[in-house]
């Protein structure tokens, strides 16, 4: 016998994982850390019990999240870590591709360039695979992508890289992304 939660609470487990996530999430908008934290650790504790993969990682995913807003980058990449091979396990492609792009940004935060490039393509891939892909997460990715390329003293490929996020942030309607990849274009020349 398996203490795991019996297949007819399995839906409804997952229902309460994700308004602990949205709970969370609203917390690190509100600026709220330690309730951010508490209600993404609840998610976790709570999706280990059941039999969701995607449900325990995108709870992880949450919780990397607040241990990065807390600067606790190590912290953060050991529950990405975790999350991506039950993302891989999951049906939502866009999931894993958020995840691993997330794992990438704090691995190339850590100077750690080499396995941040290999997140990002991989996430790229996915994104750039699905015509259903918010531009916005494919925006954030080739943005990240290329910000590593100019980490990588690589301009011909940032510049390439960042006229794809500009174009992407004005299909997002995100002024922010436009002004920004406008500036680093600027920049390279």
């Amino acid at each position: 016998m398996t203490d795991s939660v019996p297949p007819e609470t399995g839906a409804a487990l997952r229902d309460v994982v994700e308004s602990l996530v949205r709970k969370g999430m609203t917390a690190r908008l509100e600026d709220r850390p330690d309730d951010a934290m508490r209600h993404m650790k609840a998610a976790v504790a709570l999706a280990r019990r059941g039999e969701d993969p995607l449900a325990l990682a995108r709870a992880l995913h949450g919780q990397a999240n607040v241990e990065r807003d807390r600067g606790e980058a190590r912290a953060a990449v050991a529950l990405y870590l975790e999350a991506v091979p039950l993302c891989r396990q999951g049906d939502d492609p866009l999931v894993f591709a958020h995840t691993v792009r997330h794992l990438g940004d704090v691995l190339r935060e850590l100077g750690d360039l080499t396995k941040a490039a290999r997140c990002y393509a991989e996430s790229l891939a996915v994104y750039r695979a699905d015509p259903a892909a918010p531009p916005l997460d494919v925006a954030n990715a080739v943005r990240s992508a290329a910000i590593l390329c100019e980490a990588q003293d690589d301009p011909d490929q940032a510049r390439l890289l960042w006229t794809e996020a500009r174009d992407l942030y004005r299909r997002a309607g995100v002024e922010a992304g436009i002004s920004e990849s406008a500036t680093r274009l600027e920049r390279l020349g």
